[in-house]
């Protein structure tokens, strides 16, 4: 191997560890033990939030009312309480009864790139502060989730090869600078793991568990799949992709206001759909009870329907 070989590598390397030096004290393995129905032990990972001892991991690791202790790689231990989760993005915060490190950075998951290197840090098999680093596979991905009443889709879920593992899951992937880009979810595969974007959807939703334990949603009754705009209408109205209906549920806000199968939706308020996904994003707490405007292409015209969405029961 030449000089500048030996020169990616070293740069290669000195990110990596930099990113573990400054992400592995910031990254708590927590041991829950959970109540009710689902009785016994869990453990996975958790990142410092703030100052004051929140923690950010996943929902599936926690449950609501559990219980548990925190680890972290300076020998910090605290208790700790499950303030909210959001089992529709796979998010929950606990919070801690001392002082913890410092949070990391947060950074934008919007802004990478596939090929992008990324750092994980969690605890896999309960091995504490174990870090892995590889590259975004791929970017936009979608991982269903479930409640008892609802089903939906995390969207933009980021795809790494970086190696993850049970104990992994709701640990850190942190971008080559070590801001923190995603919050590991899941294990898709041998060398496939997924991560729940930090970006502007997160953030609200992490806010709203903080101070209020759970997040409100918005309900329309609609079952869809994307499909493509007919190419008369992609120019027209600013979009490639739309969402056909599959399924109106009965007696829902959206059977109120007329949609029907078959139609597709390619705006909502004269706002274009960026993707698959955007009519997700529109269904928080704000649009419950409001006028909400979607247009819909049905037997090859355009019709406008008003709903007003409810709230999504827990």
């Amino acid at each position: 191997m030449d000089l500048p070989d030996n020169d990616a590598l070293d740069a290669y390397s000195n990110v990596v560890s930099g990113v573990a030096e400054s992400l592995t004290p910031r990254v708590a393995a927590i041991r829950v033990r959970r109540r009710g129905r689902r009785s016994g032990e869990s453990a996975g990972s958790a990142v410092v939030l703030t100052a004051e001892g929140h923690l950010v991991t996943n929902a599936h690791v926690v449950g609501q009312g559990d219980e548990g202790e925190a680890s972290f790689s300076d020998g910090t231990t605290a208790q700790l309480e499950v303030v909210g989760r959001d089992p529709l993005s796979d998010l929950a915060i606990v919070r801690t009864d001392r002082a913890v490190p410092s949070p990391p950075e947060y950074g934008d998951a919007d802004r990478l790139k596939v090929g992008s290197l990324v750092v994980a840090v969690g605890n896999p098999l309960g091995l504490a502060g174990s870090v892995t680093a590889g590259v975004v596979s791929a970017l936009g991905r979608a991982m269903p989730a479930r409640t008892r009443t609802a089903t939906r889709i995390i969207e933009d879920v980021i795809q790494t090869d970086a190696a993850l593992n049970p104990g992994s899951s709701g640990g850190a992937l942190a971008d080559a600078r070590g801001r923190v880009v995603g919050i590991n979810t899941a294990v898709a595969g041998i060398g496939l793991g997924l991560a729940v974007p930090v970006n502007a959807t997160t953030r609200r939703i992490i806010y709203a568990l903080m101070h209020d334990g759970r997040v409100r949603r918005a309900y329309l009754g609609l079952v869809t799949s994307p499909a493509p705009v007919p190419a008369p209408w992609v120019e027209r109205m600013g979009t490639r992709t739309g969402l056909r209906v599959v399924e109106v549920v009965t007696g829902s806000p959206a059977d109120a206001s007329g949609m029907r199968p078959g139609d597709v939706v390619l705006a909502v308020d004269v706002t274009p759909l960026g993707d698959a996904q955007s009519l997700q994003r529109l269904l928080f707490e704000d649009a419950i009870g409001a006028r909400m405007e979607i247009t819909v292409l049905r037997n090859g015209a355009l019709v406008d329907v008003v709903a007003e969405p409810s709230e999504l029961a827990d």
